[in-house]
């Protein structure tokens, strides 16, 4: 099961990458920017402990499972109270986040991909709780 859902995620991320790439040079993510910067917490909705990240552009909510900064990002939508990007770390997985925004300091997230050759998928509320630190 987690074999056919691997493959399928990079299946739809090829398939996406190509239609994704004229989006990319428009893509403005503002949406992201309007969001308050400061120390937020990540809650996930399996049970996982929650994780605390400094939140200064947004975008460190995108790739929550592949936090170096060496991927590729596809913006597949890029609208003002939701983005869903696909991204791809070379030598280390991929990953789809979709983010909806309810007001600049509480966002829902829903990632999934592969990361460090294993599938994952989550669903979590992202809130900002004061200043990074």
């Amino acid at each position: 099961m987690a074999r056919k859902r691997a493959l399928f995620i990079a299946a739809l991320g090829a398939s996406l990458a190509a239609f994704a790439a004229p989006v990319v040079a428009h893509a403005s993510l503002a949406m992201l920017d309007s969001l308050d910067s400061g120390g937020w917490e990540v809650r996930f909705r399996d049970g996982s402990p929650a994780r605390k990240i400094c939140v200064r552009t947004g975008r460190e909510l995108i790739q929550l499972r592949h936090p170096e900064g060496d991927c590729n990002r596809f913006v597949i939508e890029d609208e003002a109270g939701t983005v869903t990007v696909q991204y791809t770390c070379r030598g280390n997985g991929y990953g789809r986040t979709h983010i909806r925004k309810e007001s600049s300091s509480l966002v829902q997230l829903d990632s999934q991909g592969i990361a460090g050759g294993k599938p994952f998928q989550f669903t979590a509320e992202a809130r900002r709780t004061g200043t990074c630190g």
